[in-house]
């Protein structure tokens, strides 16, 4: 959605009220269904150009899952806390390695090693702060789903603020793989962890998002772009030996984009 203010008019925020119908199956065909809403929605509106960052990753190829569109799973993730609903995840991106079979993983699907992204180095995206850090939380069997809590959704994670109000989270990762600490600060390309297969997920791969407050939840998700990377098509029809090879700097990728980082 786009908004056009008049003149100097500055806004930060624009509140919204969602009216549905709550479908009722027991009811006989053209009865009316009861109407519903929801209040008070809040999403900011940014003034600021977005944030610029360098890979996550030293090198390969990667599946943006769960990219930025309207139909990604993340930018509905809409999360009540405390009274307030946010959507953390609202840019957010689910990182796979592509390996040479054109293919996230090789032989059976039921082990982490055999995902060719599991244990990957993961680099801090810029010079940060290093917020909040996660490791004791096992890797998942890959299919199998444990009970998530609040406190296990991202798994073992770790945030960098990076700017006043931007921090950087990235989730799921291998235990035991973290090796920065609280309130360490870090340099862009500097290595964090591995990417693992925990807390809500089932295979290995890398989440990441950027929000305005230091929680993987009760916070907005802001947009961010990369600065350079390469666009080699997407997922759905993706060839290993036959694909476009394409230069782009200053852009987030869309949903589904299989990309090479420099």
């Amino acid at each position: 959605m786009y908004v056009t203010v008049p003149g100097d008019l500055r806004i930060s925020a624009l509140r919204h009220r969602f009216s549905f119908d709550v479908a009722e199956p027991s009811r006989s065909k053209g009865t009316p269904n009861d109407e519903s809403a929801l209040d008070g929605i809040i999403v900011p509106v940014l003034q600021q150009s977005p944030l610029v960052l360098s890979s996550p990753f030293k090198d390969g190829v990667w599946l943006a899952g769960n990219g930025p569109s309207n139909s990604s799973v993340h930018r509905r993730s809409l999360i009540a806390i405390d009274g307030r609903a946010y959507i953390a995840q609202r840019f957010a991106i689910d990182w796979d390695l592509v390996g040479n079979n054109g293919d996230i993983f090789h032989d059976s699907r039921e082990r982490n090693e055999n995902f060719w992204g599991f244990g990957q180095p993961v680099l801090a995206v810029a010079d940060g702060e290093v917020t909040e850090v996660v490791d004791s939380i096992p890797d998942n069997t890959p299919g199998k789903l444990p009970l998530v809590t609040v406190e296990t959704i991202a798994g073992n994670h770790v945030t960098v603020r990076i700017a006043a109000d931007a921090y950087v989270t990235f989730a799921h990762l291998k235990q035991g793989s973290i090796g920065v600490r609280l309130h360490e600060k870090i340099k862009r390309g500097a290595q964090l962890a591995q990417v693992g297969n925990s807390g809500n997920t089932t295979g290995a791969h890398l989440h990441l998002q950027v929000t305005d407050g230091n929680s993987a939840l009760a916070a907005e998700g802001i947009p961010f772009i990369f600065d350079k990377f390469r666009f080699l098509g997407f997922g759905k029809d993706f060839e290993e030996d036959h694909h476009p090879d394409l230069p782009r700097s200053r852009m987030l990728p869309a949903d589904d984009s299989v990309i090479a980082f420099p």
